[in-house]
């Protein structure tokens, strides 16, 4: 896999980063009207509020899109597979499906979240339900 770039963590994600940490995916939810959000902003879309708790994501999801990466200059790093997940939760975030053959990546097909650490940094990956 290519080299990571740290995340810069902001005060508006540092909750995310935290629970990333800890293998726990969390996102953020609305005090005033309950819209889970993610990425986390400082104003909720629906509302307008600038109060937010944080829920804890069950860590199972869909892929909803995806597309299979090459490094350009990067001949010997394998290929990986960027994905657009879609949470149980309602919420989407990308990342990268890890422990399938890319052939056999499709929509909709269940996955899961594992935490890895790549490059020193660690982040949530997914990989499809039971491969693990």
């Amino acid at each position: 896999m290519p080299h990571v770039i740290p995340p810069t963590v902001t005060r508006d994600d540092e909750f995310f980063w935290q629970g990333v940490a800890e293998d726990r995916l969390l996102l953020a939810r609305c005090a005033r009207c309950s819209n889970l959000q993610h990425p986390p902003s400082p104003m909720c879309p629906v509302c307008g509020s600038l109060e937010w708790t944080v829920q804890e994501a069950s860590g199972r999801g869909t892929v909803h899109s995806w597309i299979v990466s090459r490094h350009p200059s990067l001949t010997d790093d394998g290929p990986r597979i960027v994905a657009l997940v879609e949470l149980e939760e309602g919420v989407r975030l990308v990342s990268n499906v890890q422990d399938v053959d890319p052939a056999q990546v499709k929509n909709d097909m269940d996955v899961e979240v594992v935490f890895r650490e790549i490059d020193g940094v660690k982040l949530p990956q997914f990989r499809p339900v039971g491969a693990g």
